[in-house]
């Protein structure tokens, strides 16, 4: 930490906060629209791909969790209104952006946005946190808790977010759960009822489990770990991952996120750098990025 950081009033610390968060909110994530139609799309042509018999299973199996698992960052964005504010000329673009990006982890836009800001109001509550019961002791436990919330009769984070969008007096938008859910089997039946079984299961059903997952685990879990603290300098943290930033999805630098959930991913390990000094100084949990 330097001396300058180190001897500055709460006040000044602020605001030498708020004026580096100031270089990066505004800037338009080019690179996430792309994303979220290209990603969309890639996973779309699978279909024809393999049962055309253009492209191995296998291959289309592999593509598909890699889409999937790539599929709710560009949400994550719109979901902050990053790529437009409300009112704005390119409004319809951070929607499209939300609503299409998520289509094939079967997560509809609304819900994702509602349930996510209750996140950040209240992350690691676990009477009001609606990502709380991703919350475990360790990794291992981390992908275990993960799989158990989706079991039949669990009450994990599906049941979590109707509790939340019910408490904010948002039942409504439970109806787009509901119909997403009914197209998403409805589509696994109909190509099981046609002979495509194990493409619908390879190609969707699976990938998407796997992608859940992953999400979870470094969305959720990793940045939060060991979610005791509610406080906003202490309620997520920085941490090293084996796979790097790009492979845990950013969320290294997390941290960052909480504090100014309006700067794109793509600037947040620039925006920490440019904070640390100040971050540790605050008391926040970087201990894993320092060097």
């Amino acid at each position: 930490m330097t001396p300058s950081a180190s001897t500055l009033t709460d006040t000044e610390l602020m605001r030498a906060e708020r004026d580096i968060a100031r270089q990066h909110i505004g800037r338009f994530p080019y690179f996430a629209v792309v994303w979220a139609f290209t990603n969309f799309a890639v996973w779309l042509s699978l279909w024809p791909l393999v049962l055309l018999g253009y492209l191995p299973l296998w291959a289309g199996f592999f593509i598909a969790t890699l889409n999937i698992m790539l599929s709710y960052l560009p949400s994550h964005e719109a979901q902050h209104d990053i790529i437009a504010l409300p009112g704005s000329r390119l409004r319809w673009l951070n929607e499209a952006v939300g609503h299409i990006s998520t289509i094939p982890l079967v997560l509809p836009y609304r819900v994702a946005r509602l349930t996510h800001i209750e996140h950040h109001k209240h992350a690691n509550d676990p009477d009001l946190d609606p990502d709380y019961s991703t919350h475990a002791n360790g990794p291992l436990h981390a992908i275990w808790k993960s799989l158990m919330n989706r079991q039949p009769g669990a009450k994990g984070e599906a049941n979590a977010y109707g509790v939340t969008l019910q408490r904010i007096g948002r039942q409504d938008v439970i109806l787009d759960a509901v119909l997403y859910d009914i197209v998403f089997y409805g589509i696994l039946f109909a190509l099981a009822w046609s002979g495509h079984a194990i493409e619908a299961a390879l190609l969707w059903w699976l990938p998407r489990h796997i992608a859940l997952t992953y999400i979870q685990y470094y969305l959720s879990w990793a940045p939060h770990h060991p979610a005791a603290e509610t406080g906003r300098y202490r309620n997520t943290r920085g941490f090293r991952s084996i796979l790097g930033n790009i492979g845990s999805m950013g969320m290294q630098y997390h941290i960052v996120h909480h504090l100014h959930p309006r700067i794109p991913l793509y600037r947040t390990p620039q925006a920490y750098w440019q904070m640390r000094d100040i971050l540790e100084a605050r008391g926040c949990r970087i201990s894993e990025l320092q060097g």
